[in-house]
C-alpha cells in the first residue's frame, strides 16, 4: 500500500513532462575500419517518442569534410527503424512511468575513404531540441551536431573510433546520487580519457534538415556548414563543466568514465560527454555525445550514499559514515582483499587496512528488501602524513643562518615546499633539508613546511627567532678622573631583547660585571676602557671610549679643630686648615651649615656630637675629604628676676627667665585672682606687662615655669612671684 502511494506521488511529479516537445534528445557517431579504405559508419540518434513526434530522417544525410572544411563526399543512409529504450531511473525502488519514452535509431553504412592528409571530419546535423530544456538559451531553436574524425595517412590509418557502452538513464530523481557507467570501449585498445564538454549546436528551426528533404524553396542549403561547429549557448550559470543544477556537481571520472553527482532541481538538462582517444600520447579522435536528463521529484526513495572521502594520508584506519535517504538497515563491505571479515551492519563503522592502496567500499541500505539500494565509493588509503621539522635555535641578526630538516610521518617520496617568508634569502625551497637560510632583519618568522604526497597535502608551521644586535654605549659621571678616587661609569646601552650582562675592561687589568660600576685607578696616567654587553640570547656588542681616561693627582685634605669636647655654655669651635695641594676648601659643621673658609670659628646652638667634614679641591678639579668629630656637652642654667619695669626705656622692660640647655619649655603668668594672662613655649620670648592690649597696673603676679633639662631629661618646675613697677 505504501509503495502504491509513493508511485502515485511519483507519477504526479512527472505529469509536467508530458508537455515536453518531442525532439532529438541525444546522439553520437563512431566508425570501424574494415580494410581497403572501407569504413563502417554508425550514427545513433535518440528522440522523444510521445505525443506526435516528428519522424526520423529517411534518409539521414552524413557529410565528409577534409581538414580545410571542404566537402569531400556525402552519403544518405535509409531509416533502419527504431526501438523504444527501457524507461530507466536511477533508483530501482520505483517503476518509471509509461507516458514518457525515448527511441533509438541506429543508422549504418559503409563508405570508401582513401587516405588524405589531415583525414576526414564526419558530421550529421539536425534541429531541434526540446523547448523546455533549462540550461540552454532559447533551446527550441538550437540544433545538434554529431561528429567523428578519421585520421589521415601514416601510422594512424585504419583506426577504429571509441564508442559508448551504455545510454544514460532517461530519468533522474532529484536529491538522489547518480552513479552511471559512461565508459566507452575502443577496438584498437587505445587510451581513453573522459571529460564533460560543450555539446555542438546544429541546424536551426528555419532550416531544420539537410539532404534530400532540404526545403530549398525556403532558401535552405543542401549541405550543412563545415567544421568548426559552434557550441550550444549555455544559460547562465551553467556551462560544460557545470551543465546542470546538482550538489555535488555532475562529474565524470577521467579514467573510468564513471559519472557521479546529485541533481537537485526538477527539469530537463542537456549534458555533453567527450571521450578522447590517444595512441602513444597522440590524440587521434574525440567522440562527443550529448544527451538529455529528465530530473523529477521522487518522494520517499531510498538512496544509498557514502560521503566523498575528505581525509587522505591519515593512516590505515578509516572511519566510514553514510548520508543515505530512507535507510533503516545497512550492509558495509570495505573492499579489503586480505580478509572476509571486512564487513559491518552498523550505520557508521571503521576499518583498519593492512596496507596502503585503493579500495572500493560498498554500502547496501535496506539489504534483502525491494527498496534496497547500493552505493560504491573509492577510498584511497595512505600512511599517516604528518610533516614536522625541528625548530632551530634562535640566532643573532649579525650571524644568522638557519638549516632545516623535514621530519615527522611521511614516506619521503613527496614537492617538499618550504616557505620562509619575504624577509628570508632564499624565501622558498623544494629541498627536503634546506640550508643557509638568512633573514635580513630581527623578528619572529613563521616557517611553513608543506608536503604533498600520494595526492595529499599537509602543512606545519613553526616560528624561528632572529634576535636584534644590542647597542653598547657608556660615559663617565664626571670628566675628571683622580687617583685613589672612584670613577663612576654610566651605562647607556640599548636593547629590545631582555636584560643585559656586562663585562667592563678598565684598562688597568681589572674588570667588572656591574651595570654602572665605579673604579679607583691606583696611579696617575692614561687608561683605555671598553664594555662588552650580551643579551639573554647571546647577542653581543662592544663599545670603547674614543679617548683614554686621564687620571690626575688628588689633593690631601686635613684640618685641626679645637676644642673637641666642650660645654654648651662654651659652644664656639675653631678650625685650622692643614690640607696639601688644594686651592679651595669648604667646611661642613655637621649641624646643616657650612663655610667656604677652613680657618674659622663656628658657634653651635645645641649640644650634641657633630662630625665635621673638610672638602678640598686642587687645580685639576680633584677632591679629597677629611673628617673630625666634636662633642658639645649638654648643661642647663635657670635664673629669673623678681621685678621688672615695662616703661619702654629699654631697660628691664621684659620679664623672662634665663635658661640654657633645656627643652619642653613652658612659661605662664597669672594675676592675683588666678587668671592666666600670658603663656609661651619659646625660651627667647618674655612678658611685656600687657594683657588684652593694656599695660597692667602695679601689682604682684605669679609665674609658673617648667621644662626638661638636656643633661638627664629630668623635669624641673618653678613657681614664684614678680612685681610689676610702672
Amino acid at each position: 500500500m505504501l509503495k502504491k502511494k509513493l508511485l502515485i506521488l511519483f507519477f504526479l511529479a512527472l505529469t509536467s513532462l508530458s508537455n515536453f516537445a518531442t525532439h532529438i534528445v541525444g546522439g553520437e557517431i563512431y566508425y570501424d575500419c574494415l580494410g581497403g579504405n572501407n569504413y563502417k559508419i554508425t550514427l545513433k540518434i535518440y528522440r522523444d517518442c510521445f505525443n506526435g513526434q516528428a519522424p526520423y530522417d529517411d534518409p539521414a544525410s552524413i557529410y565528409f569534410f577534409n581538414s580545410s572544411g571542404v566537402l569531400i563526399t556525402e552519403v544518405q543512409i535509409p531509416f533502419p527503424g527504431s526501438i523504444q529504450l527501457p524507461v530507466t531511473i536511477n533508483n530501482p525502488c520505483f517503476t518509471p512511468p509509461t507516458n514518457i519514452c525515448v527511441e533509438e535509431a541506429i543508422y549504418t553504412t559503409t563508405v570508401n575513404l582513401p587516405p588524405i592528409a589531415g583525414g576526414y571530419d564526419i558530421t550529421y546535423q539536425r534541429c531541434c531540441r526540446n523547448n523546455t530544456i533549462l540550461n540552454i538559451v532559447n533551446p527550441g531553436a538550437v540544433g545538434s551536431t554529431y561528429m567523428a574524425h578519421i585520421p589521415g595517412t601514416g601510422a594512424l590509418a585504419c583506426n577504429n573510433s571509441p564508442r559508448y557502452n551504455n545510454f544514460p538513464p532517461i530519468f533522474l530523481c532529484s536529491g538522489v546520487p547518480l552513479n552511471f557507467d559512461h565508459s566507452a570501449n575502443d577496438p584498437d585498445g587505445d587510451s581513453l580519457y573522459y571529460e564533460l564538454c560543450d555539446p555542438f549546436t546544429g541546424l536551426d528551426a528555419s532550416c531544420p534538415i539537410v539532404g534530400p528533404q532540404t526545403n530549398t524553396s525556403a532558401g535552405c542549403s543542401v549541405t550543412p556548414p563545415p567544421p568548426p561547429i559552434s557550441f550550444i549557448p549555455w544559460q547562465a550559470p551553467y556551462n560544460a563543466s557545470y551543465p546542470m543544477s546538482a550538489s555535488p556537481a555532475i562529474a565524470v571520472n577521467p579514467v573510468t568514465g564513471m559519472m557521479t553527482g546529485t541533481p537537485n532541481m526538477v527539469g530537463q538538462w542537456v549534458v555533453g560527454v567527450c571521450v578522447r582517444e590517444y595512441r602513444n600520447g597522440v590524440l587521434i579522435s574525440t567522440n562527443k555525445r550529448d544527451f538529455q536528463f529528465n530530473v523529477v521529484n521522487c518522494p520517499g526513495l531510498p538512496v544509498a550514499s557514502i560521503p566523498t572521502q575528505t581525509l587522505f594520508c591519515n593512516g590505515y584506519t578509516v572511519a566510514f559514515t553514510e548520508n543515505s535517504i530512507n535507510a533503516f538497515s545497512y550492509s558495509w563491505n570495505f573492499g579489503d582483499p586480505t580478509t572476509t571479515a571486512d564487513v559491518s551492519s552498523n550505520q557508521t563503522a571503521s576499518w583498519t587496512y593492512a596496507d596502503s592502496g585503493t579500495y572500493t567500499v560498498t554500502l547496501i541500505i535496506n539489504p534483502g528488501t525491494l527498496c534496497a539500494d547500493t552505493n560504491w565509493s573509492t577510498f584511497y588509503v595512505y600512511p599517516l602524513l604528518n610533516p614536522n621539522f625541528a625548530i632551530p635555535p634562535g640566532k643573532c641578526i649579525y650571524e644568522n643562518s638557519f638549516n632545516f630538516s623535514a621530519a615527522g610521518a611521511f614516506m619521503g617520496n613527496g614537492t617538499f615546499n618550504w616557505n620562509f617568508g619575504a624577509n628570508a634569502t632564499p624565501s622558498t625551497s623544494n629541498s627536503q633539508n634546506p640550508t643557509d637560510v638568512v633573514y635580513n632583519a630581527p623578528g619572529t618568522y613563521p616557517v611553513t613546511l608543506t608536503i604533498q604526497e600520494n595526492g595529499c597535502t599537509r602543512s606545519v608551521t613553526h616560528n624561528v627567532n632572529v634576535y636584534p644586535k644590542p647597542d653598547a654605549l657608556y660615559g663617565l659621571q664626571t670628566a675628571i678622573a683622580c687617583d685613589l678616587q672612584p670613577v663612576q661609569f654610566i651605562d647607556s646601552s640599548f636593547t629590545t631583547n631582555g636584560p643585559l650582562t656586562y663585562q667592563w675592561f678598565f684598562g688597568d687589568g681589572t674588570t667588572s660585571s656591574e651595570q654602572n660600576p665605579n673604579h679607583s685607578y691606583p696611579a696617575i696616567g692614561s687608561y683605555n676602557s671598553s664594555l662588552i654587553i650580551t643579551t639573554t640570547n647571546g647577542c653581543k656588542d662592544t663599545f670603547a671610549l674614543p679617548s683614554p681616561i686621564a687620571v690626575y693627582p688628588s689633593p690631601v685634605a686635613g684640618f685641626y679643630v679645637t676644642p673637641k669636647d666642650t660645654s654648651i655654655f662654651y659652644p664656639n669651635v675653631s678650625t685650622f686648615d692643614q690640607s696639601i695641594g688644594s686651592i679651595d676648601c669648604d667646611m661642613y659643621w655637621g649641624d646643616g651649615s657650612m663655610s667656604t673658609n677652613c680657618d674659622t670659628i663656628h658657634h653651635y646652638a645645641k649640644p650634641g656630637t657633630y662630625t665635621l667634614m673638610q672638602v678640598v679641591v686642587n687645580a685639576n678639579g680633584c677632591k679629597d675629604t677629611a673628617y673630625s668629630t666634636i662633642i658639645i656637652r649638654p648643661e642647663f642654667l635657670f635664673w629669673i628676676p623678681n621685678a621688672f619695669t615695662p616703661n619702654n626705656n629699654g631697660l628691664n622692660d621684659i620679664f623672662k627667665p634665663v635658661v640654657l640647655g633645656v627643652h619642653d619649655y613652658n612659661f605662664l603668668i597669672f594675676d592675683r585672682w588666678g587668671e592666666k594672662i600670658f603663656e609661651t613655649h619659646d625660651m627667647n620670648e618674655g612678658w611685656n606687662g600687657y594683657f588684652k592690649g593694656r599695660l597692667c597696673t602695679n601689682d604682684v603676679f605669679v609665674y609658673k615655669i617648667d621644662f626638661r633639662d638636656d643633661v638627664l631629661n629630668n623635669v624641673h618646675q618653678y613657681i614664684g612671684s614678680v612685681t610689676l613697677v610702672r
